[in-house]
């Protein structure tokens, strides 16, 4: 199919009705993929890639209370998160081993973190499920 208009340029509506003839539909490049079944397991398998962030609150706490998580960890971590999302919680507890920490599991981040021996009272606050990896 050539595309011409005498020489000049053509304005975007112009190609369009040369590429999308009247009578044939033209597929949306992402708003109907964020929808559907595929644009969803695809988000999720983007979100599982990236794996969680720490805030800085988060990463402060686990530099002052010297916890370092090891590889498994981090991945226990993620993968707690990752059901966390599934189950629809938007702030989570997730417990790691001997270690606690606040999740927002819509965005992914890390909001603070302790250990056993730093958890006070043992109750937490302002979470709406927990997640025992």
């Amino acid at each position: 199919m050539r595309i011409e208009n005498n020489g000049q340029f053509l304005s975007i509506e112009q190609v369009q009705s040369q590429l999308y003839p009247k009578g044939t539909e033209r597929q949306a490049a992402t708003p109907g993929l964020q929808k559907s079944e595929f644009g969803k397991i695809l988000s999720q398998i983007e979100e599982s890639r990236e794996g969680v962030r720490f805030s800085k609150h988060a990463s402060n706490r686990l530099n002052d209370r010297n916890i370092e998580l090891t590889d498994k960890q981090l991945e226990r971590l993620n993968n707690a998160r990752n059901q966390a999302s599934e189950k629809g919680i938007n702030e989570s507890l997730i417990l790691v081993d001997e270690l606690a920490f606040i999740v927002n599991v819509q965005n992914g981040t890390v909001v603070t973190a302790m250990d056993s021996h730093e958890s006070g009272s043992n109750v937490f606050t302002n979470i709406d499920g927990a997640v025992i990896a």
